[in-house]
């Protein structure tokens, strides 16, 4: 892999989005108070940045990036968007990730999805079991969107039901699977457990993300679903790359169309032009809501594809202290929010480990005095207090967990500690 080939590759793809993403500052300068506002800051004009990506060079790199963290904090001083959104928009759906995050989807915005559904064979004659949320995250109505785009059926799963979800598996004959690597892993073993037959499993493609896919767990898998490819994207940014359906597993993502990507140096948010590891920074093009220079919090790299495509090598990491469960992130400061001052709770960590391919989610509470292990007059059981707990988390963060009462905490720095093996 020769660094120059990356490099000219990176010229190639640049150059090919340079006029549209002058377009984008341009417009974006003039619609929206707050992209002019970073503009600003950085004590750059539309002009500049454009003039650059005019004469070749990648001008965006001027402008400083944008973190999730700096976004959630500009929404919180300027709700709902910190004003990233043209006051003309026409916003068709709004999300709110864990964050919290706003997120406006644009009337005919198109998220992309539909470009690894379509190389992965999906079409109009096939159903469609989409199981990702549809509800305040993005990811249900994205990739119902991707799969519409390529004119097949949608059976809107969700997560949990998984009753009824095998059981409109057998009756629709639904024949692709959109959502995570692990929850189709579970709708697998729940079909065979329920006894529905097995000639009415048509299931043969399948589009997962969100999640690690380890060989192991594509091995297993493909035992029953022939086509298992794996995307990346995010609830910002929507589809950025693939694995392409005819090749083999390993051989890097190809680009999404219609997006700028780059991988940029941890820090400095200067563009990486060869193989070396750096942090996945996107641009939307968009006007109306420019995300210009978004960095994701992914680490990635550059590599080129056996016929010298430019790829991203997977995700590699995180960059910080977030780390995703189940498909969503969380971030010490959403844990240190929602566990302030809950009473009986001296002290807490949550634990993150993978069990059967599967996402585990634990909360070790260290009890105040009289509360826990059989309490006393005004203060809490440990069922009384565990409950409590579970039930803040789940309204706060969006996530089931198990409660344990210790006396001393798993060793680790922070309110998070991630045991996950995903090799």
């Amino acid at each position: 892999m020769g660094s120059m080939s990356i490099e000219a590759a990176l010229r190639q793809r640049e150059e090919g989005l340079a006029p549209a993403l002058a377009d984008v500052v341009a417009q974006a300068a003039q619609r929206v108070p707050g992209f002019a506002a970073r503009l600003a800051d950085a004590g750059l004009t539309a002009e500049q940045v454009c003039g650059e990506l005019a004469g070749g060079a990648d001008g965006l790199a001027l402008l400083p990036v944008l973190s999730k963290d700096d976004l959630v904090e500009r929404q919180r001083v300027d709700p709902p968007t910190g004003g990233l959104l043209a006051p003309d928009a026409d916003v068709a759906r709004w999300f709110q990730s864990p964050g919290p995050l706003y997120e406006p989807q644009l009337e005919g915005a198109d998220w992309r999805w539909g470009q690894a559904l379509g190389d992965l064979g999906v079409g109009t004659s096939d159903v469609v079991l989409n199981c990702f949320g549809y509800h305040l995250s993005p990811a249900g109505a994205m990739l119902e969107q991707g799969a519409r785009s390529v004119g097949a059926a949608v059976l809107p799963g969700g997560i949990g039901a998984q009753d009824l979800q095998v059981r409109a598996v057998a009756d629709l004959g639904v024949t692709a699977y959109t959502g995570l690597p692990s929850y189709l892993k579970a709708l697998v073993e729940r079909y065979d457990e329920a006894g529905l037959p097995a000639d009415r499993w048509r299931l043969e493609r399948a589009l997962v993300t969100a999640e690690p896919l380890p060989d192991s767990l594509r091995a297993v898998l493909t035992e029953r679903v022939p086509h298992v490819r794996m995307a990346y994207g995010t609830g910002e940014t929507g589809l950025l790359a693939w694995e392409p359906a005819g090749e083999e597993p390993g051989n890097g993502l190809v680009l999404a169309e219609g997006v700028h990507v780059q991988v940029c140096e941890i820090g400095t948010g200067v563009p990486v032009t060869d193989d070396t590891e750096g942090e996945v920074v996107v641009t939307l093009l968009r006007p109306d809501y420019p995300l210009v220079r978004f960095a994701t919090g992914d680490l990635s790299g550059w590599m080129l594809g056996a016929d010298g495509s430019l790829r991203l090598r997977g995700v590699l990491g995180r960059v910080g202290q977030a780390v995703k469960v189940r498909g969503m992130f969380l971030h010490p400061r959403q844990v240190t929010a929602v566990m302030e001052g809950v009473p009986g709770v001296a002290d807490y960590r949550f634990v993150i480990d993978r069990v059967d391919h599967v996402d585990q989610l634990r909360c070790e509470v260290v009890p105040t005095e009289g509360h826990g292990r059989g309490g006393h007059a005004g203060g809490q059981s440990g069922e009384e207090l565990a409950t409590t707990v579970a039930g803040r988390v789940r309204e706060g963060l969006r996530f089931s967990t198990q409660v344990d009462l210790v006396d001393t905490l798993t060793s680790g720095d922070g309110p998070l500690v991630d045991l996950r093996d995903w090799s």
